[in-house]
């Protein structure tokens, strides 16, 4: 292996994965041709053990430390919450912020349908899928006694196999028998205990469906683990009839147009993923369910639903799949996600779902408000200003005088920034 600039380099490296982080690092930098800055950068992990990051995943080199920022003025059932959200993009705190700001006298009111999650085995090759289907449900107690018996200590804390379902699909290679077992996962967001049950059970079912099991997973459509949340803005707080309308007609577009949606939903994710990283959990198990949530009835469409309520303000609401959870993984080990629940002070993962779903609004609340009146980008660049400014090598004070003079010329780019920062330094 020869530096970046030579000639036969090979990523095939012997004994990669039994090598320290800094081992590791060397044999990349000099793979890739790193600088010293870079390799130094990379072997700085800032306030993670470099012990633990090599535990959490594979091939650890270094971190990717994201900044995490506390949204205030959030009341969710009553009850006044400061919520950690680690995020890379401006303007996301900010906005949680805002929106919650303008409806703090009321706030924000949740609710959850429970904690189950769905595993799925999937049988194949079945000859007669209709029997099949009435076999395995008549298996149900034997299932049941299958499933606890691979968690004991979830059945101890109230949780455990919930119900049956079984489901025949029609594909181009045959009809499948797909097994769903719901279970009721507690405060774990459930995926290491639900998958071992489907592995557990699926001996059985390819035995009742006389047939070959492949599949046996958890679904990432969580859609017995739903988090609920309600607000209510006055017209009168957010700026008259007119933009409560504008709101409501930003909606109704997102409801009918998938290309609106698609957008619309990322900003509601902007917010509900922040929570998500900074508490450890699994924000592509949750990003991938919302999205699945928001395409179920065969369109893709609005996370969220906005009115004029009998009283003429804003009403809205979210509804989406939340499997998130307190204890395992990172949520556990991990101490900025451990700091992150602490500042929650939540104590069950249903808890911690309908702060996620409350602030998911607020999100989409503050992003539909900006669309309605002075449009998406003037907030937005106010803030990402600063980050153009350091981009094009302005320090310390210099970052907060360029990004003004920015915001002021209207004209938030790097070629412009560059030289603004001439100017600054010069004078």
């Amino acid at each position: 292996m020869t530096s970046a600039a030579g000639q036969n380099r090979s990523s095939r490296i012997a004994g990669f994965h039994k090598k320290t982080p800094r081992e590791r690092l060397d044999l990349v930098a000099a793979f890739a041709g790193l600088n010293e800055t870079a390799v130094a950068h990379l072997a700085n992990m800032g306030n993670l053990d470099p012990a633990l990051a090599d535990k959490l995943i594979e091939n650890v080199i270094g971190t990717m430390n994201v900044p995490v920022g506390v949204a205030t003025n959030m009341k969710i059932d009553g009850e006044d919450v400061l919520v950690p959200m680690a995020t890379e993009e401006s303007s996301v705190v900010a906005a949680v912020c805002n929106a919650a700001r303008q409806n703090y006298e009321t706030g924000f009111s949740t609710s959850v349908s429970g904690n189950l999650m769905i595993a799925q085995v999937q049988a194949v090759e079945v000859r007669d899928p209709a029997a099949a289907r009435l076999r395995i449900l008549e298996r149900r107690d034997e299932i049941k006694a299958a499933c606890d018996a691979c968690d004991p200590v979830l059945v101890s804390l109230g949780g455990g196999f919930r119900d049956l379902e079984v489901r025949l699909l029609d594909t181009p290679s045959g009809t499948m028998v797909i097994t769903h077992l719901i279970v009721d996962t507690r405060d774990a967001m459930g995926a290491n205990a639900v998958n071992t049950m489907a592995e557990k059970l699926a001996p059985a079912i390819a035995g009742w469906a006389q047939g070959r099991v492949y599949l046996r997973i958890l679904s990432n459509l969580a859609d017995r683990r739903l988090a609920r949340a309600h607000a209510v803005w006055r017209t009168a707080d957010i700026g008259g009839e007119q933009v409560r309308d504008g709101i409501v007609s930003a909606y109704q577009f997102a409801a009918a147009d998938p290309y609106r949606a698609a957008t619309h939903n990322k900003g509601i994710m902007n917010g509900i993923s922040a929570v998500v990283l900074a508490t450890g959990n699994d924000t592509r198990a949750v990003e991938a369910g919302a999205h699945a949530y928001a395409a179920r009835s065969g369109r893709y469409t609005s996370l969220t639903t906005y009115e004029v309520n009998a009283d003429g303000d804003l009403s809205a609401a979210i509804e989406l799949p939340l499997a998130v959870g307190l204890i395992g993984g990172a949520t556990k080990v991990h101490p900025t996600a451990r700091a992150s629940l602490a500042i929650l002070g939540v104590s069950t993962a249903e808890r911690l779902a309908r702060i996620i779903a409350a602030v998911g609004l607020a999100q989409n609340f503050s992003a539909l408000k900006a669309l309605a009146t002075t449009g998406i980008q003037k907030g937005h660049m106010a803030l990402h200003a600063q980050n153009i400014a350091m981009m094009a090598g302005a320090v310390g004070e210099e970052v907060d005088k360029v990004a003004r003079i920015l915001v002021e010329r209207a004209s938030v780019r790097m070629d412009v920034a560059a030289k603004v920062l001439e100017e600054v330094r010069g004078g």
